[in-house]
């Protein structure tokens, strides 16, 4: 019963990991410009195509030891993911920002349909095949067996989450960010630059959510132009959990929506004798997501919002 507890935990910690990356990118974009940017999870599922595609061009052109060729792809990756995500924020959502809310809002879920819809088309709507990054060999750990990949994704997630939580609060650029989270107009007149605020994030997030796609899609062996809609909704549910604005709480959401999902996924079955099976996973999400809203809406590390402090951030 160990083994297979300790198997559950590092499954529940490696995919929360992922749904956490996810969720940095919705609640950055929230935190400065309180909009659901939902062509994120469409950024998520272009990491796995581009990383594949630029793979497969290094290979072409030879000359590079394959731990080479990965490593420039998942940067090549990263950076081509994020100038998309400023090029989307730039032309999509900017020249909206005066109609209020709900128009890039609007804006945002047109962009998840030209997305999802330009890789159907280029490549086919079909699901593809995706290699693991790092090979997928057994270890044995406390009696249970984990694999290689899991912990890779781990070990990587960890990285990204504890270097964005530097840089956010310890660079003078992450100052203009947390900045401008607080107050456009105070920000402005204190000669921060706040698109450039913003067009960082709109950099950082999408450059996240491609790492965790590639991530993903190399635990499940596959990628497919629908990955990002489904998954993007639990990272946005996780992010809600967490406390949609907060980057600590983006992170304990995705662990914690990991766990909530892998423990009820493997033990509702036993607990219901079968009558219940693993096809109700996405259930324990949305579950989550309608709970969570019902009871605490702020989220577990969210500011409860109340009048003195909408008016104590109102930019006038």
């Amino acid at each position: 019963m160990l083994d297979y507890l300790l198997q559950q935990v590092i499954f529940a910690l490696a995919i929360g990991a992922i749904y956490g990356l996810i969720a940095l990118g919705y609640t950055m974009v929230y935190g400065v410009m309180r909009l659901i940017n939902f062509a994120h999870g469409e950024f998520f599922m272009l990491g796995p195509y581009l990383f594949t595609f630029t793979m497969a061009a290094l290979l072409a052109l030879g000359g590079l030891p394959p731990l080479v060729d990965t490593i420039v792809a998942i940067v090549v990756s990263f950076v081509a993911i994020g100038v998309l995500g400023i090029a989307v924020e730039r032309f999509a959502y900017r020249p909206l920002r005066a109609y209020g809310r709900l128009a890039p809002m609007l804006s945002a879920l047109g962009m998840s349909i030209v997305l999802q819809n330009a890789i159907r088309v280029t490549v086919g709507p079909q699901p593809v095949h995706f290699p693991a990054i790092v090979p997928n060999s057994p270890i044995e750990m406390l009696g249970g067996m984990v694999t290689t990949t899991q912990l890779g994704i781990l070990a990587a997630a960890v990285v990204l989450m504890a270097g964005l939580t530097a840089f956010v609060n310890g660079t003078r650029i992450g100052i203009w960010i947390r900045a401008a989270s607080e107050s456009w107009t105070t920000s402005s007149l204190l000669g921060i630059r706040v698109n450039r605020a913003v067009s960082l994030i709109f950099f950082i997030g999408p450059g996240l959510g491609a790492m965790a796609g590639i991530m993903y899609a190399s635990y499940y062996g596959i990628m497919q132009p629908t990955m990002g809609s489904a998954v993007g909704l639990k990272a946005f549910t996780a992010a809600i959990l967490g406390g949609i604005g907060s980057i600590p709480g983006a992170m304990l959401g995705g662990f914690l929506l990991g766990a909530i999902e892998v423990f009820g996924t493997a033990f509702l079955p036993i607990v219901s004798g079968g009558a219940v099976g693993t096809e109700y996973r996405d259930v324990f999400a949305f579950a989550v997501l309608i709970l969570v809203l019902l009871f605490k809406p702020a989220g577990l590390l969210g500011e409860t919002v109340t009048e003195e402090t909408v008016v104590a951030k109102k930019d006038y």
